[in-house]
């Protein structure tokens, strides 16, 4: 009929085209690199993972049923037949976060992955805009224009997040309150470079200048572990807005489970903080800031003959101080160390030398001077001045907790407009942060492996997934070069599992979840006393429950 004559469309040329590339593609490359000529080709249909052992994570989730009873409790309901189940929401977040991620775009690197959704239940991977309105659902703003009938629905749907985060944290830590425990209370300056609600230049040591929010967090000392975490606007870095939370977790513990000790920095020590301390007779060490009052305890006391040697080239005595605005006298503990570096300091030039070069000057550390370099402690505990010192060195590890929260993990981002989904996405970074800690715990109880060392070590490496007769067969590659010691840690694992599955099978999750908890801390403490004691506790204190 002569349609050979006619030219073909554009829209049949872009089909062909799309048909050759795909061929094209389909096919063989040859790439000629320096160890050689390599055949690559793309693996369309493939099931791999870069999550390579995420099936031994998911296991202890599985067993503890910590992810199970987050997802039940969430307090989402979509209506929308076309929306994600809540369990892809929670599934992609945890996966964000547990990948490292710190932007909500990161998501979309994850969602090729068709193997780790089948290992946690999940049905796909969501997108990342599908997450962020999720949370936006899940902690809407406030501060948005809208009607009263509105406000109300959206305070009330905050509340239940609130509460449901609230639940979820206590959970992850609750066992650990069995131990003689330290609450560190501190905060944290996350940068911000945008317009979003709370962003205020405050308090900022590392970019004076730029907008930031200020996270109040209270951490369980040594482990480690995040009892909660609270974002507040930029300008909220002194203690009177920790105080409040404070107090609301310490009062919700039963007396048996309180910290013996409630350990900050010089923010905390004031008359605020101490005697709301004070009324609830809880235990506290705060440093003060070295004000006019507090330097002439030390011009009082420097020259003294009973300074004690509390070990590591510091020593320390001890006296009362009552400051203005004090309501009492406290004790005090006034610690110094000697300083062996060598000193410079650097002296402008004034007058007709005021466009020279700046003079520096040195002190040396051999000259019959000594220098010192002076702290004071305010206590209300009975701990000798030994304890007290080591107590006093012991908080440094509270600024490592927070190195790896914000380089490590997402505290330094996850980023929106408003100030509630910030908050969400902190306290659920803190939670996924607890769940990780104690699983790299039960694989190596010795010491604790940051996310820098942890993730290459337990999480990364190939999975492969094949599917044959009904079972799902998971192939593993690992690309680390310790990989005996991974599979030793792995096996550290599997047994605790087995273990707390065999010994008590009649267990509820929840109840496994505590015994696995209780499991781990022996461990824990087992391989502390090998290598050294913590302070003894005074007479005077009653001891709290071991855990056993």
């Amino acid at each position: 009929m002569g349609e050979a004559k006619f030219e073909r469309n554009a829209l049949v040329k872009a089909v062909d085209g799309a048909l050759a590339e795909q061929a094209r593609q389909g096919a063989e490359m040859r790439l000629t690199t320096p160890g050689g000529r390599f055949q690559v080709r793309w693996d369309e249909n493939g099931s791999a993972s870069a999550l390579g052992q995420l099936p031994f994570f998911a296991e202890f989730l599985e067993v503890s049923g910590v992810f199970e009873r987050w997802i039940e409790g969430c307090p989402m309901t979509y209506t929308s037949p076309n929306a994600p189940e809540v369990c892809d929401v929670l599934g992609t977040w945890l996966l964000s976060i547990l990948d490292g991620q710190r932007r909500y775009a990161h998501v979309t690197g994850l969602r090729g992955d068709a193997v780790a959704p089948q290992i946690l239940g999940m049905s796909r991977i969501i997108s990342d805009e599908s997450l962020r309105r999720a949370l936006k659902h899940l902690a809407p703003s406030t501060d948005e224009r809208c009607s009263d009938e509105e406000r109300i629905r959206r305070e009330a749907q905050l509340a239940k997040t609130t509460a449901w985060m609230d639940d979820t944290l206590k959970e992850s830590t609750h066992e650990a309150l069995n131990t003689e425990w330290i609450l560190d209370c501190d905060t944290t300056v996350k940068l911000l470079y945008g317009h979003q609600d709370g962003a205020e230049i405050g308090y900022n040591p590392t970019k004076p200048g730029r907008p930031s929010h200020t996270i109040h967090t209270y951490w369980i000392a040594n482990v480690r572990l995040v009892l909660d975490a609270e974002v507040q606007g930029g300008k909220a870095h002194a203690a009177k807005h920790s105080l409040p939370r404070l107090i609301v977790i310490i009062k919700a513990l039963p007396s048996e489970k309180r910290p013996r000790l409630v350990r900050g920095d010089n923010a905390l020590g004031n008359e605020p903080v101490m005697d709301e301390l004070e009324e609830m007779d809880q235990r506290y060490l705060f440093k003060l800031r070295q004000t006019a009052g507090v330097k002439r305890l030390i011009e009082r006391h420097w020259s003294r003959e009973d300074w004690k040697d509390i070990g590591q080239g510091y020593h320390a005595v001890e006296a009362q101080l009552k400051l203005y605005g004090w309501s009492r006298a406290r004790r005090v503990v006034v610690v110094r160390r000697a300083i062996k570096d060598t000193l410079v300091a650097e002296k402008e030039a004034m007058g007709k030398r005021h466009k020279r070069q700046q003079s520096l000057h040195f002190a040396n550390p051999l000259q019959p001077v000594k220098l010192w370099e002076y702290a004071v402690l305010v206590t209300n505990s009975e701990y000798d001045l030994e304890a007290i010192g080591q107590l006093y060195r012991d908080r440094a590890d509270c600024e490592n907790g927070f190195d790896e929260l914000k380089n490590q993990w997402g505290w330094g981002g996850y980023t929106t407009q408003d100030l509630e989904r910030c908050n969400l996405s902190a306290r659920a970074v803190a939670l996924i942060y607890n769940w990780w800690s104690w699983y790299v715990r039960l694989a190596h109880p010795k010491t604790r492996l940051e996310a820098i060392t942890s993730r290459p070590l337990l999480l990364a490496g190939v999975a492969r997934l094949t599917q044959h007769a009904g079972q799902s067969r998971l192939v593993l590659t690992l690309i680390h070069a310790a990989g005996d010691q991974i599979k030793t840690m792995i096996a550290n694992v599997r047994k605790g599992l087995e273990i707390i599955l065999a010994s008590a099978p009649q267990l509820t999750k929840t109840e496994r979840w505590k015994a696995l908890v209780r499991y781990i801390v022996e461990k824990i403490i087992a391989a502390k006393v090998k290598n050294h004691s913590p302070p003894a506790l005074p007479p005077s204190i009653t001891p709290l429950i071991a855990t056993g």
